[in-house]
């Protein structure tokens, strides 16, 4: 069987679960193998050779020098939640949300489920000078390659969508490009996805099995990373389900430096506008 059709048979295996990763994920391996047929590495690393020279921002320190934190996201729908602004455009928001002070935009480049593209992150890039992490399901080193291309500074690895071993190896792989790493973690038990190359820890506080949140999850997880070995220097970062500025305080009294929100933005029509309301009211 082809690496195509057994990617292929995991989509249809998981169409009738209610692991909703488990669906993302298996689509992924069918649209990188696609994209690895369309263009080689050989050829997507002779067409963005210059761009891989372009110094990279880092997020890590942005976020620990920024008095709000805010990763911004450019997000037009979700598996959950469906489309929040499905005419959003990347030349618009993204402006938008550096002069409204967003420390760094997190840019989804998933098409299928979140209504994003390449594109979008490439986009952003002519127009940001901020951090732009790309956020996707990154389960090949092709798109570790892609994203440095594309203009990433960092990419997010999920520790629910891949063995350690794989999480280790593309770690690696993204620092040796010069992208900084993004880890996500849903549960203490994936403490131990943590390696030197994690710049950044983040605590999801949606589950990917059901989609469900609940922010309380970041409080949760703050002692057992504090007890963690390797964690005392990685920035902490908590995603989704954020729409308080009263929460993002106490986050970053239990010492979160970053915080990435997306649906309490994009679900308005002027996403900028909603993020600059929202860092004003952190200053009050």
């Amino acid at each position: 069987m082809s690496a195509e059709q057994t990617c292929q048979s995991a989509v249809r295996a998981g169409e009738g679960s209610d692991d909703i990763l488990h669906k993302i994920v298996a689509a992924k391996r069918l649209e990188v193998e696609r994209q690895k047929k369309a263009v080689s590495l050989r050829t997507l690393l002779a067409l963005g050779a210059e761009r891989m020279d372009r110094p990279v921002y880092s997020m890590s320190k942005a976020l620990n020098r920024s008095q709000s934190g805010i990763i911004a996201e450019f997000k037009r729908r979700s598996p959950s939640k469906g489309w929040l602004f499905p005419g959003a455009l990347i030349e618009d928001v993204i402006p938008e949300y550096q002069r409204a002070g967003a420390s760094a935009c997190s840019i989804l480049t998933d098409e299928d489920f979140f209504g994003g593209s390449l594109g979008d992150l490439q986009a952003a890039r002519k127009k940001a000078g901020i951090p732009l992490l790309r956020k996707d399901f990154i389960i090949d080193e092709y798109q570790l390659f892609q994203s440095r291309v594309m203009g990433a500074d960092a990419v997010l690895l999920i520790a629910a969508a891949l063995s350690r071993t794989d999480c280790a190896s593309l770690a690696s792989t993204a620092h040796s490009l010069g992208l900084e790493v993004l880890l996500e973690i849903h549960g203490e038990e994936e403490l131990g996805y943590l390696t030197p190359e994690v710049d950044m820890l983040g605590v999801n506080n949606r589950n990917l099995g059901t989609f469900h949140t609940d922010v309380a999850n970041s409080f949760r997880l703050t002692e057992h990373i504090k007890a963690s070995a390797g964690s005392s220097s990685t920035v902490l970062v908590s995603e989704s389900g954020i729409s308080d500025v009263d929460v993002v305080r106490r986050l970053r009294q239990s010492g979160f430096r970053g915080f990435l929100i997306g649906e309490a933005f994009m679900k308005s029509q002027q996403p900028g506008e909603a993020l600059a309301s929202f860092i004003g009211g952190l200053a009050l």
